[in-house]
C-alpha cells in the first residue's frame, strides 16, 4: 500500500499546542524514552545531539531512560500522542512500520480508525530548527515550571509501564465456580492487535492463568479474524502468516489447559475485506456501510462468503483442537453482509430477504462447521443490537424471530444490562452495555433468556466485572456491592455462562474475586478484623456514590472520564467533535448525549464528591491494617484514588468548558485550572508508582507520565495567559 492510500477523512487542521513554544518541543516531549533519541532525531531531520540538547533545553531526563515495550506494547499510545503533530509519512517513519500494517491497525484493532475520529489531521512536515530568541526565552520558562512541579526524584517511573505483567500471583488454592457452568473472560495484558502472530509478547503469561485459575476464571478470549486464519482461495496474499498464526494459536490453546482454563474466539464474521480483495473478487462486494474502510460481503449475491465462512471454522477448529469455543456477534460492529451496519436497504440483492434469516444463515454456517470437527465446543450467539433498522428501539419480536430460526445447540447470550430503564438526575434513558452503575438484568434480557430455553438453547450473560468504559483506566472500579448484586441476580436467573469482559476488565483480582466470596469475606481475608469493616464502609460509599453516575452510552464512550486529567483545557473551542475512546477535546455536546448541561455537571460533582468522602474512610483504616497486608491495600487506595482524580477531573473539565463557551468567570476559571493541575499530579504519582494505572488492553495506556506533565505545562500556560489578560486589563 502507498502511504497515499491511507485514509485521511474530513483531513481538518490540526491542534495547537500553545503550552509547548514550538510543535518540534511538543513531539520531542510527548515522545521522550517512549522512542529513541535517534529515532525522534531521524523523523524531525536532524541529529540526536540535536534532539537531546532540545530536550535538556525543556528539562526532560538526560540520558533517556529509552523503554522500547512502548513500540511494540504500546503504540497506540504512540498514535494517538502523534496523531495531531505528524503527516502519515512521519508517523510510518516513528514507528518503524509500512503503510500495510497501519492500515490494517487501523481498520482491524477494535475500530482505531472510530476512535481516532475517521479522520487524519493535516499536519506538515516537522523539521527541526534552531529556536528564536523568544522561543529560548519561553523555554526557559517551562523549564523551569516543569522543574518546580517535577523536580528530581519526584518525575521518573518507580514501577516501569507494563511491569504488571510479570507481577501476577495466585489469590489462594484454586476453587471452582459453581454457579455457573462456564465463564471467560479477555486477558488483562493481551493486545487486541495480531496476538496470534506476536506470541513473543505472550499475551498469557503462566502466572497469569495461574492466578486466574484460582480465581475460578475458567476461559479467556480472543479477537479472531478468520481471513488471517483461514485463506479465501485465490487470495492467499491476504493471508500471509496463517499457518503461523494457527500454530500459535494451539499453543496458547496448550498452554490455558494446563490451568483447567478454555480459550474461545471472537468471530464478527465473514469480514469486510480490503478494497484490492473486492477488485479480485467483485462478486463478493456489497454495500459500503459509510464507517469502516471496506465495503460488505454479500451473502446474497453470492453464497461464496457464506461456504467460505463455514469452511474456515471448520478448518479452524481442526487444526486447532482443544478450542473451547467461539462467540459471535453478527451486526453492528465491523462490517461482515450487508445488512451488518443498517446499510441493506441499499443492495439490490440483500434489500429484500427478512434480516434474521441472513443472521440464522451466518450464524448456521458457523455452528455447522465448528461442531463438524469439534461437537463439544460451545457455539455462543451474542445477539449485540439485533434490530431492524439503526436508531429503532429495541425490537423483542424482531429478537423472538431471529431466535425461531437458530440452531438448537448453541448457547444464547445478551448483554444482562441491556434495555434497563435509569434515572439519573431526573432523566430518563436506558442502558445499552458495559454499566456497572446501572446493575442488570434489564426486564428485556429476563424475556429473552425465557424464550431462548424455552426453545431448547443455554443461556449466557455477558458483564462486565472489573471495570467498564464508565472508567477503564484502572484495573478495577472498587465498587463490589454493586456487582455482587448482578452476580446473585444472574444466579437466581439460572444463567448457564457468563462472559466478564469486553476487552476491557481482565484483571485478574479486583471484583474478579467477587465470582467466589462475598465484600464482607474478601475485606476480612486481605485486611484482617480491625480493618475491614471500615474498608466495606468505603466499598459500600463508592458503590453507592457511582449509582450518580449518568449513564447512556454516547457519555462513556466519549466523555473524559477514562482520560481525566491528561486531557488538556482548551481556552477557545477547537471544533472537534468527541470520539469514540480516542480523543475527549472539548465536546461537551457529545460528552452530556442526553443530558441538559447543568445535570451532567451536577452528576459528576455529586459522584466525585461522595467518591471523596469513601476515601476519607478508607484513610481511617491505614492504622490498621495487620503487617503483611499492606501492598493490598496500597493497591486499593491507588484504584480508588486515580477513579477520584478522573472523576473528579471529568467534573472540572465540564465546568470549564460551558463558562469558557459563556465568556468565563475568571476567578472561577482559574480555580477549575488550578484543581486540575492538582488533580493530574496527584495522578501522575500514583501512576509512576502502579503500572496498571492508565492501561487498557485495547487502547495501552491512556497517558504516559509525560501526558499529565503536560497538563500541568497546560494549566500554567491558561493561567498565565489570565493574569496577563487581567493586568492589561
Amino acid at each position: 500500500m502507498n502511504v497515499k492510500e491511507l485514509p485521511v477523512g474530513k483531513n481538518p487542521k490540526a491542534l495547537d499546542f500553545p503550552h509547548f513554544p514550538t510543535r518540534q518541543q511538543a513531539f520531542i516531549w510527548k515522545n521522550w524514552e517512549m522512542a529513541s533519541p535517534e529515532r525522534i532525531a531521524e523523523v524531525l531531520g536532524t541529529t540526536g545531539a540535536n534532539v537531546l540538547a532540545a530536550a535538556s533545553e525543556m528539562g526532560l531526563n538526560i540520558p533517556p531512560q529509552v523503554d522500547e515495550s512502548w513500540m511494540t506494547r504500546g503504540y497506540l499510545t504512540i498514535i494517538r500522542n502523534n496523531w495531531h503533530l505528524l503527516n502519515y509519512g512521519q508517523l510510518l517513519q516513528l514507528l518503524g512500520w509500512d503503510a500495510d500494517k497501519l492500515a490494517y491497525t487501523l481498520k482491524e484493532e477494535d475500530f482505531l480508525w472510530a476512535k481516532m475520529g475517521g479522520l487524519k489531521p493535516v499536519c506538515e512536515v516537522l523539521k527541526f530548527k534552531n529556536l528564536s530568541k523568544d522561543e529560548r526565552e519561553k523555554t526557559s520558562g517551562l523549564k523551569k515550571i516543569f522543574l518546580r512541579h517535577f523536580p528530581e526524584g519526584a518525575r521518573d517511573y518507580i514501577e516501569k509501564p507494563f511491569s504488571f505483567i510479570s507481577d501476577y500471583l495466585p489469590k489462594g488454592k484454586p476453587l471452582p465456580d459453581d454457579r455457573f457452568e462456564f465463564n471467560f473472560i479477555h486477558p488483562f495484558s493481551a493486545s487486541y492487535g495480531d496476538v496470534f502472530l506476536n506470541p513473543e509478547l505472550d499475551p498469557l503469561p503462566e502466572s497469569l492463568l495461574m492466578q486466574y485459575a484460582s480465581m475460578g476464571i475458567k476461559g479467556v478470549w480472543f479477537q479472531a479474524i478468520l481471513y488471517t486464519l483461514h485463506p479465501i482461495k485465490g487470495a492467499e496474499e491476504f493471508s500471509e502468516g496463517y499457518e503461523t498464526r494457527l500454530k500459535n494459536l494451539l499453543e496458547l490453546v496448550k498452554k490455558c489447559a494446563k490451568y483447567g482454563i478454555g480459550l474461545y474466539l471472537y468471530l464478527n464474521e465473514p469480514r469486510c475485506m480490503p478494497d484490492a480483495f473486492y477488485r479480485k473478487f467483485p462478486e463478493w462486494k456489497g454495500v459500503v456501510s459509510g464507517v469502516d474502510i471496506a465495503s460488505s460481503n454479500c451473502t446474497s449475491r453470492t453464497k461464496e462468503p457464506v461456504k467460505w465462512f463455514e469452511e474456515a471454522c471448520g478448518n479452524v477448529f481442526g487444526k486447532v483442537p482443544g478450542l473451547a469455543g467461539a462467540f459471535m456477534i453478527t451486526m453492528s460492529e465491523n462490517t461482515t453482509h450487508c445488512h451488518s451496519r443498517f446499510s441493506g436497504a441499499k443492495c439490490p440483492y440483500c434489500k429484500d430477504r427478512p434480516i434474521p434469516e441472513i443472521i440464522a444463515e451466518i450464524v448456521c454456517a458457523a455452528e455447522r462447521g465448528i461442531h463438524s470437527v469439534a461437537p463439544d465446543a460451545k457455539v455462543i450467539v451474542w445477539d449485540w443490537t439485533w434490530r431492524p433498522t439503526e436508531g429503532l428501539s429495541d425490537d423483542l419480536e424482531f429478537e423472538y424471530e431471529v431466535l425461531e430460526k437458530l440452531p438448537r445447540d448453541i448457547y444464547f447470550m445478551c448483554v444482562s444490562e441491556w434495555g434497563k430503564k435509569t434515572n439519573v438526575g431526573g432523566v430518563e434513558g436506558s442502558v445499552m452495555d458495559y454499566s456497572i452503575s446501572q446493575v442488570g438484568p434489564s426486564e428485556k434480557s429476563v424475556k429473552l433468556w425465557k424464550r431462548a430455553k424455552e426453545l431448547g438453547m443455554k443461556i449466557a450473560a455477558k458483564i462486565q466485572l472489573n471495570n467498564s468504559w464508565e472508567f477503564s483506566a484502572a484495573p478495577y472500579i472498587p465498587v463490589p456491592y454493586l456487582v455482587r448484586e448482578h452476580l446473585d441476580n444472574l444466579v437466581k436467573n439460572d444463567i448457564n455462562g457468563v462472559m466478564l469482559s469486553w476487552s476491557l476488565g481482565g484483571y485478574p483480582g479486583g471484583n474478579l474475586e467477587l465470582i467466589r466470596k462475598s465484600p464482607e469475606e474478601i475485606a476480612h481475608e486481605k485486611f484482617g478484623d480491625e480493618a475491614s469493616p471500615l474498608v466495606c464502609g468505603a466499598w459500600k460509599v463508592f458503590s453507592e456514590a457511582f449509582r450518580q453516575f449518568p449513564f447512556h452510552i454516547l457519555v462513556i464512550y466519549t466523555a473524559p472520564m477514562n482520560f481525566g486529567p491528561m486531557n488538556i483545557l482548551h481556552t477557545r473551542n477547537t471544533g472537534y467533535d468527541a470520539t469514540m475512546i480516542g480523543f475527549p477535546y472539548d465536546g461537551l455536546k457529545g460528552w452530556r448525549a442526553i443530558y441538559p448541561e447543568d445535570v451532567f455537571e451536577e452528576q459528576f460533582r455529586r459522584l466525585s464528591e461522595v467518591w471523596l468522602y469513601g476515601l476519607e474512610l478508607l484513610k481511617k483504616a491505614v492504622g490498621k491494617i495487620p503487617h503483611g497486608k499492606t501492598k493490598d491495600f496500597i493497591e486499593l487506595e491507588n484504584v480508588a484514588t486515580a477513579a477520584y482524580c478522573h472523576f473528579r477531573s471529568t467534573y472540572l473539565q465540564v465546568r470549564f468548558v460551558r463558562l469558557r463557551n459563556k465568556g468565563g468567570i475568571r476567578g472561577e476559571l482559574a480555580a477549575i485550572v488550578k484543581e486540575e493541575l492538582e488533580l493530574a499530579k496527584k495522578l501522575h504519582e500514583i501512576a509512576r508508582r502502579d503500572s496498571r494505572i492508565g492501561f487498557e488492553a485495547s487502547n495501552h495506556y491512556y497517558y504516559s507520565l509525560n501526558d499529565l506533565r503536560e497538563k500541568v505545562l497546560n494549566c500554567e500556560s491558561i493561567l498565565f495567559e489570565k493574569h496577563e489578560q487581567e493586568s492589561e486589563g
